[in-house]
């Protein structure tokens, strides 16, 4: 197993309780990390995860479609932890709304895939932006998508465009917070075998995915943990505005 060192750190993971979110939550607390494990609805899930590494960490529930929860969520793992060193920005919904549809209904799944995906995203930047140059240094480390780079299918505009808006906003922030030692990245997977994504493998087959990789695997939300736990203890600073792609060679930029 790949070994970093994260203890002292506190690391706040919006979509803890499954995905991506899980496995990179269990990967900091074994390194060492405390975690605030953030959930919108498993809540045995989340409390499990955090049940399996003893003390240090907690969750934190909260629906990031609801601005005011936004704002509460980073209150209380505030208040819980006295301080956050790196946000992880992985919560997101993947909502099928073809164009074949009535305007009325692609406009509602528009809003909420841009609600939670960035809205969210963008009050938790800005709350902490304040919080880490309150403590002079930062990280952000945003999960982004290779949707962002090649476009996806027209049932999922809503949240490439999600993911595009992600990829400028870790970019600028990056540019604009360096020199406050506040630094930006953005993990950008392809197709990840994930809870979000089985609806998709249901709906169009497990081989229509494998066809569009170079590999002979689906990445695994575990083929992702360590480069962010990598990203969570500064080795990696000066990649600070990148996007890094883990997408099994679907997309090569």
């Amino acid at each position: 197993m790949i070994t970093i060192d994260l203890r002292g750190k506190t690391i706040l993971v919006t979509g803890a309780s499954d995905g991506i979110g899980k496995a990179t939550a269990d990967f900091l607390m074994t390194m060492g990390a405390r975690v605030g494990v953030h959930y919108h609805s498993n809540k045995s899930a989340a409390e499990q995860l955090v049940a399996k590494h003893g003390i240090g960490s907690h969750t934190f529930q909260a629906d990031l479609s609801k601005e005011q929860e936004v704002f509460q969520l980073f209150e209380s793992v505030i208040a819980h932890f006295g301080k956050i060193d790196v946000i992880i920005a992985n919560a997101g919904v993947f909502l099928s709304h073809s164009t074949k549809e009535n305007t009325a209904a692609w406009l509602a799944v528009w809003k909420r895939t841009i609600e939670v995906n960035l809205n969210s995203v963008g009050i938790l930047t800005k709350l902490g932006i304040d919080h880490f140059r309150t403590h002079r240094e930062g990280r952000f480390i945003y999960i982004g998508s290779r949707a962002a780079f090649r476009g996806e299918t027209e049932e999922y505009l809503a949240y490439a465009a999600s993911k595009g808006g992600i990829t400028s906003l870790a970019r600028s922030v990056a540019r604009s917070f360096g020199k406050e030692n506040i630094k930006a990245f953005v993990v950008a997977p392809g197709f990840t075998r994930t809870p979000m994504a089985e609806s998709f493998i249901a709906k169009y087959g497990e081989q229509r995915v494998l066809d569009e990789i170079a590999l002979n695997q689906l990445t695994t939300p575990e083929d992702l943990a360590p480069l962010i736990g990598m990203l969570c203890s500064g080795a990696m600073d000066h990649a600070t505005g990148a996007t890094i792609d883990v997408n099994g060679g679907s997309h090569i930029r």
